[in-house]
């Protein structure tokens, strides 16, 4: 199986936009991503891009993608965060996920960060297995903190 990875251009948003929906549904949270192909496309290919995306082409088609984006640690200085590695349920197994995981540490090494991040879920076994067979390290005893925008909302109501 060939296995081409580029840079997304915009005209890849609606693909992309299916494989995340593909991951909500993996993740049990179907109903979870608000985000639209005019969000992405803005967000990625605006004045100030918000994150970058790489896909994966399997005989032109797009089977898998790579969203990151820049952090800054006060600990490390820059780092790039990982957000989603996707490969279509129908395409895994083939390798599409470490040629992915290749051109994000091969991008993030070429602009000098410090390190990598991204979370896994607890109970997704191969994802962990393949991460730490790839020399990530999971940091189990750390918990991700999120507030969303009801969250956000209530909280500034509260200033």
């Amino acid at each position: 199986m060939n296995v081409f990875i580029r840079t997304a251009q915009i005209k890849d948003m609606p693909e992309v936009l299916k494989l995340i929906k593909q991951l909500a549904v993996f993740e049990n949270e179907p109903d979870a991503v608000e985000i639209t192909v005019k969000d992405l496309e803005r967000d990625g290919f605006g004045e100030i891009p918000q994150f970058h995306c790489f896909v994966a082409e399997v005989e032109g088609a797009i089977e898998g993608i790579a969203l990151l984006y820049n952090r800054y640690s006060t600990w490390k200085g820059r780092v790039i965060h990982l957000e989603d590695l996707i490969v279509n349920k129908a395409k895994r197994g083939h390798g599409i996920g470490t040629k992915l995981l290749d051109e994000v540490i091969r991008y993030g090494y070429n602009r000098g960060v410090q390190r990598i991040h991204w979370e896994v879920l607890n109970w997704n076994a191969p994802a962990i297995a393949f991460y730490e067979k790839n020399g990530a390290t999971i940091m189990r005893d750390w918990n991700v903190v999120q507030m969303d925008s009801v969250g956000i909302k209530n909280y500034v109501s509260k200033l």
